[in-house]
């Protein structure tokens, strides 16, 4: 009984399980068929809104600057060369690489020996030959006193010879007289052709002695300027560079010695696209006198000169492209030759021009605006000038925030959200405060820098005196540090 009891529980407990486990199929068969017979409860989209910088359109007159790089050269230099060839006897103090010598200093002397001996040489010669002319007009004088002489007894005999003859014809005189003061008169006429010739080549002694004195004194002043040549001046004020000679050495005619420039006339060359240098040319196709602005980086300060354009090269030059112009440089104090500088030219000012970032207007040239409702319009602009982040343009867009950056998700129709500028930007530069272990270290290197012209060098150290110091020029005198 009890086996037949416990074989009845099992049984028992095994159809409820069958059961229950059946029952969970199909509540579980039930629930899936109804999950994928309803539809999905999707939640309203909602419009993404975007934020943008705006700013407001305004037209104004613009002056753009083009920028580009050249070179400082001096617009008078000389090359000083030794005009005949000799031995260096005597250098002035002055003549060294960067020596400042005055108009008329005396740089180098030759040894004038041989000058000298051929100047003395030339003057003997000047003094025979005046000796030469002097006895050619005596000569001269004597011929024309002979020839008068002459003339006067050729007269005497021909009115003797006349005489005779008319005697004769009266039958006092006889025919032998008369051929006798006939023959006299003859040898008295040719005693005149020859006193006429002695005097011409009187006259032409008296010719060759000027030509001789002429010649002579030609030779006389070329050995006075060989030896005045033996002394090499200064022909202007200015500054000696690559000296090559020293004192004794012998020196070939021609041969460079030094080079002298002129520190206070200086230029700059610089080359521009042919787009750009046609906005500097004027209705006749000239060259406008536009303003330039050099500038040098020294150390963190900025040399900084100014100047006009006042010619381009007359050839674009072989294997190059563009224009090449030159600019002459007022006071450049710091400036020395073969520096590479910053180049800005002023344009033309442009009437009526909006100014914007150049991030704002995209390859098509075209804009994004806010239009009603905070949504974006299109915009089309014309392009008139790229000046560094920005651009200068015009179109219909007076009055109209712009967008300033233009990305990939922003387009015509989407709605923004606007973030307008409250104020300007300071113009004043950013000031620090240095600490005096920090002050210390930038007075040091500054005063330990060789290459910085003591202009700069003290302007330096004057602002760093000062209780705030330009954050600027920090910055790249730490940078030259490698702090």
């Amino acid at each position: 009984m009890r086996f037949l009891r416990q074989s009845m529980i099992g049984l028992f407990l095994a159809s409820v399980t069958l059961g229950l486990l059946v029952w969970a199929v199909q509540m579980i068969g039930g629930a899936v068929q109804t999950r994928m017979s309803d539809s999905p409860e999707v939640p309203p989209a909602r419009e993404r809104v975007f934020t943008v910088n705006v700013i407001t359109a305004e037209a104004g007159t613009h002056t753009p600057v083009l920028e580009s790089f050249g070179e400082i050269a001096s617009r008078r230099t000389l090359e000083l060369r030794a005009a005949e060839a000799g031995r260096v006897i005597a250098l002035a103090e002055e003549f060294q690489d960067g020596g400042t010598v005055r108009a008329g200093d005396v740089l180098v002397r030759l040894d004038p020996a041989d000058a000298e001996a051929a100047v003395q040489r030339a003057q003997n010669d000047l003094a025979d030959a005046w000796a030469e002319a002097r006895d050619a007009a005596r000569g001269l004088g004597l011929a024309r006193d002979e020839l008068a002489a002459a003339q006067d007894q050729a007269e005497l005999r021909d009115r003797a010879a006349k005489r005779q003859v008319d005697l004769a014809g009266r039958g006092v005189g006889t025919a032998a007289a008369s051929e006798t003061a006939e023959l006299a008169a003859s040898a008295a006429r040719q005693a005149v052709l020859s006193r006429r010739q002695a005097l011409a080549q009187a006259e032409a002694r008296v010719d060759q002695a000027a030509t001789s004195t002429a010649r002579v004194e030609i030779a006389l002043a070329e050995a006075q300027r060989r030896l005045d040549e033996t002394i090499l001046a200064a022909p202007f004020d200015g500054t000696l560079s690559a000296t090559t000679v020293v004192e004794g050495r012998l020196v070939s005619a021609n041969e460079r010695l030094a080079e002298l420039i002129d520190p206070d006339d200086l230029e700059v060359s610089f080359r521009l696209s042919t787009a750009q240098y046609a906005r500097l040319l004027d209705e006749r196709g000239a060259i406008l006198k536009s303003d330039v602005r050099v500038t040098l980086d020294v150390a963190g300060v900025d040399l900084e000169a100014r100047g006009i354009v006042t010619r381009t090269s007359a050839a674009a030059g072989e294997g190059l492209t563009g224009r090449l112009l030159f600019a002459s440089l007022g006071a450049a104090a710091g400036f020395k030759l073969g520096d590479f500088v910053t180049v800005r030219v002023q344009e033309p000012a442009l009437k009526n021009a909006i100014r914007l970032p150049a991030s704002a207007v995209d390859a098509a040239d075209n804009v994004l605006v806010l239009g009603a409702e905070d949504r974006l319009e299109a915009a089309s602009v014309e392009v008139l000038r790229r000046v560094g982040d920005d651009v200068l343009v015009r179109g219909d867009i007076l009055g109209r925030e712009v967008v300033e950056a233009r990305s990939p998700l922003l387009g015509a129709g989407i709605a923004v959200k606007p973030m307008r500028k409250g104020a300007q930007k300071s113009t004043e530069p950013e000031m620090l405060e240095l600490t005096e272990e920090r002050r210390a270290k930038l007075v040091a290197f500054v005063e330990g820098n060789k290459r910085m012209p003591e202009e700069a060098k003290a302007r330096v150290l004057a602002q760093l005196a000062e209780p705030q110091v330009p954050a600027q020029m920090v910055k790249r005198i730490e940078s030259r540090m490698g702090g």
